[in-house]
């Protein structure tokens, strides 16, 4: 007896003195002193692991004395590994050294801002999004960044969502992955819906605000998104991710990644589904998707491959709710055919080589080709033969015009081209000068399908009513500079020539249907200076013109005659940003001050379509407001603030009046507000941790009125919100897992009421001016609840 207590003290004494002995630490950045977030932190010869917190830190618990080997890795910087005797808890500040080795960031270089670029941008870093990518769309998780506006179809940010910068809508944003374009060629949007849970296989995003620098693809006319994709992680894992909600929302995720294999190969997989019913009725969302990436790292080459794609089935509630039942009924869904459906699949894929020719030259290639393919089906009621190229219908002495039918509308595209850059940076890094561009050509075809028809005419099933084709080839080169001028002097560069060549069916002067031949040439220069004010401060100012072409619609239904001018923005920015040890602070003014911009008038054109036209004179100018402050390791704020005036001078909008056939005019003197661009937007985020692994976050939001249209009547008003979410995030480890994550996202937590989007319409009838509008009517109070599972 005495043998086994005396046994079970020591055995007490050893798991006491075992878990006093811990090895804690922070991570820096050699250079900047900044913390490093997610470094990976190994003790050899253990199963110890931890990834560094936001601040640097990391703890390893329940040693044992002896010696081991500590191992940190971090994607860009020298592995660091040192040799711990241990008797005692120890505590270790360790700063990593930048590698000399080239690593994945050049990819993107080219078409990125940096400290020295007299440009507005954010950042934002993989943590940030993966803190809330519980399911929804990648708009939705930027909706914290300043002047952003964010909107969903089905009103839970899954499906179709769009977002604004600046009040710029999708088609004047422009967005690349890796330096390759991604906005539709002939509208210029970006349909994200295309891409479900991409969040998952991002790295990091840059957002320039205003024209920016120079990018590939579509003109950046409000702001640019860069994403660039995975980057090296060094140590295998696997991952699980499923997340449930409101609205029987559904997301699962799993994805594993080998490592550096030999030290020099690595392959990431990823595989998601998301499915959702939606806020607004059958707004349902079937969305699936998977990413694959095979890299080859050398010590001056890098070769990847990216193979990634997207399918999805969406409800339509492209329709919105009408303001008579928005009080009422804020569900509705005005479709109830049960095959009204989007459909549409995208492949995509891409080849980077990126490496480094002498120790000042840098060279960046990337081959691409994305093929796209799909439909949206609609149950038609009472459409005419005619609208379909059909003869009427002869049943004995009855003559039938009309039928209800089934029709698909079909877009089957492809998209290739490659698109590069050379850098050149002296050896005193004084001087920096890339040449980039790109070569692009998109081939769509567009056709429609009667797929049934209760009375069927001469139509077979299958019946295409319409069949083109358009092909547009894209052709960019750059030259920007950076020059260290002085110390504290940086003076910047840029110019950009773009040249169009877009073939398509259009109307000519003769109303009839051909196929026509559009050219143009760009030529975009900007140009700017950085001064620092010290060390950790600087000033900013600089000039930038963009010009873009008019969109598919713009060219196909109009003539040469009506066809509109291509649109020109003078961009000014001035901005001030300085870094302090607790806080960060960013002032930013701009001027967008655009000659013949395209916004619809209500106006029709000479084929009876009611595209939009330029007006001669509009802007938009505003002060941004960014920072944070850390008040504690516990405690701490950022947040943005965004003034602004968006206006049109001498507006003149025209209204149908069906008593008449015609059209009339209203006619504005002075000015009136562009729509959808609210005065005011804001964001803030408090973020608190009461102790190790637990996060809570309280995002809140604030947009003032926008207006549908640009009259600045307030009967066809968005109305201001302000919305507040809630997360909570618990991180621990367990023996079976690295790391072990639960999110609690409670959106809209205060149950607010509203709508970010809709759109409006007047005309006369039976001698009444009429206006009706129509809203997209965000979710109430919502919860999405996610696991996340880490090897």
């Amino acid at each position: 007896m005495k043998h086994s207590l005396l046994t079970l003290a020591l055995w007490l004494v050893t798991v006491c003195a075992m878990a006093q002995i811990k090895v804690s630490g922070r991570v820096i950045d050699a250079q900047t002193l900044e913390p490093l977030y997610g470094a990976n932190v190994i003790l050899e010869q253990t199963n110890k692991g931890a990834t560094t917190s936001l601040e640097g830190a990391f703890e390893l618990n329940n040693l044992r004395s002896g010696t081991y080997q500590l191992r940190i890795t971090y994607v860009g910087y020298e592995t660091y590994r040192q040799s711990l005797t241990l008797t005692e808890s120890t505590e270790l500040s360790i700063s990593l050294e930048r590698s000399s080795l080239l690593t994945e960031e050049f990819i993107v270089t080219a078409t990125r801002a940096n400290e020295n670029t007299p440009t507005t941008y954010t950042n934002v870093k993989r943590e940030d999004i993966q803190k809330i990518n519980l399911g929804q769309d990648l708009p939705i998780l930027l909706n914290q960044t300043p002047s952003v506006v964010t909107n969903s179809d089905a009103g839970a940010g899954v499906g179709y969502t769009g977002i604004r910068i600046r009040g710029s809508d999708q088609t004047r944003i422009n967005v690349t992955i890796n330096g390759i374009p991604v906005n539709d060629a002939e509208s210029h949007g970006v349909f994200w819906v295309n891409m479900p849970d991409f969040a998952s296989s991002v790295d990091n995003i840059q957002i320039q605000r205003g024209v920016g620098t120079s990018t590939n693809g579509a003109a950046a006319f409000g702001a640019s998104i860069n994403v660039q994709t995975n980057t090296l992680r060094e140590e295998p894992y696997a991952e699980f991710n499923n997340s449930f909600g409101s609205f029987n929302t559904w997301k699962h995720t799993v994805s594993a990644g080998t490592g550096l294999l030999n030290d020099r190969f690595v392959v990431d997989a990823r595989l998601s589904q998301i499915t959702s019913d939606g806020f607004i009725d059958r707004a349902f969302s079937d969305l699936s998707s998977y990413f694959l990436s095979g890299a080859y790292y050398g010590d001056k080459h890098i070769i990847k491959l990216n193979i990634f794609s997207g399918r999805e089935q969406t409800y339509q509630a492209w329709n919105g709710v009408p303001e008579s039942l928005l009080r009422t009924n804020r569900t509705f869904n005005a479709y109830t055919y049960e095959n009204e459906t989007d459909n549409y699949q995208q492949d995509n894929y891409q080849l980077i080589y990126t490496g480094t020719l002498s120790p000042t030259i840098k060279a960046n290639l990337a081959l691409h080709y994305t093929y796209g393919r799909g439909y949206y089906e609609q149950f038609r009621t009472d459409d005419d033969f005619a609208d379909y190229n059909l003869p009427n219908v002869v049943i004995g002495g009855e003559t039938i015009t009309s039928t209800d039918l089934i029709r698909r509308r079909w877009l089957d595209n492809d998209f290739y081209g490659a698109v590069y850059s050379l850098n050149y940076l002296s050896t005193d890094e004084k001087v920096d000068i890339t040449l980039g561009g790109g070569a692009n050509r998109y081939d769509g075809d567009h056709f429609g399908e009667v797929i049934w028809a209760r009375f069927a005419s001469t139509s077979d099933i299958r019946y295409r009513y319409y069949d083109n084709n358009a092909v547009k080839d894209d052709v960019n080169f750059f030259l920007k500079a950076n020059y260290q001028l002085t110390p504290k002097l940086n003076v910047f560069g840029d110019m950009q020539v773009r040249m169009i060549d877009y073939r398509f069916l259009g109307f000519d002067n003769n109303l009839s249907n051909v196929t026509q031949d559009a050219n143009y040439t760009f030529y975009n220069p900007k140009f700017g200076a950085t001064y620092a004010l010290g060390a950790q401060q600087s000033i900013y100012a600089s000039y930038a013109i963009s010009n873009r072409e008019p969109v598919r619609d713009d060219f196909t239904e109009s003539s040469p005659d009506s066809r509109p001018l291509p649109e020109r923005l003078r961009n000014l920015e001035v901005g001030y940003r300085q870094n302090g040890e607790r806080y960060n602070l960013e002032v930013a003014y701009y001027l967008m001050d655009y000659q013949n911009q395209l916004i619809l008038t209500g106006q029709i054109n000479d084929v009876g379509a009611y595209t939009r036209q330029n007006v001669d004179n509009s802007y938009r100018t505003g002060i941004e407001l960014v920072g944070g402050y850390r008040f504690s390791d516990r405690l701490q704020w950022t947040g943005n603030v965004t003034y602004s005036q968006n206006m049109i001078r001498n507006f003149v909008a025209f209204y149908d009046d069906f008593d008449t056939g015609e059209q009339f005019t209203e006619a504005f003197d002075g000015e009136t507000p562009i729509a959808f661009s609210p005065d005011w937007v804001a964001g803030s985020t408090f973020s608190f941790k009461p102790y190790t692994g637990f996060t809570a976050d309280l995002l809140t939001k604030y947009v003032s009125e926008q207006y549908l249209d640009n009259t600045g009547n307030s009967n066809r008003q968005l109305d201001a919100f302000l919305t507040n979410d809630l997360r909570l995030n618990y991180q621990f480890k367990a023996k079976f897992a690295k790391e072990i994550s639960l999110t609690l996202l409670v959106n809209n937590m205060f149950d607010v009421k509203y709508e970010p989007n809709g759109y409006t319409f007047s005309y006369v009838a039976g001698g009444e001016f009429i206006t009706e509008n129509f809203y997209y009517p965000m979710a109430g109070r919502n919860f999405l609840l996610g696991l996340n599972v880490r090897f």
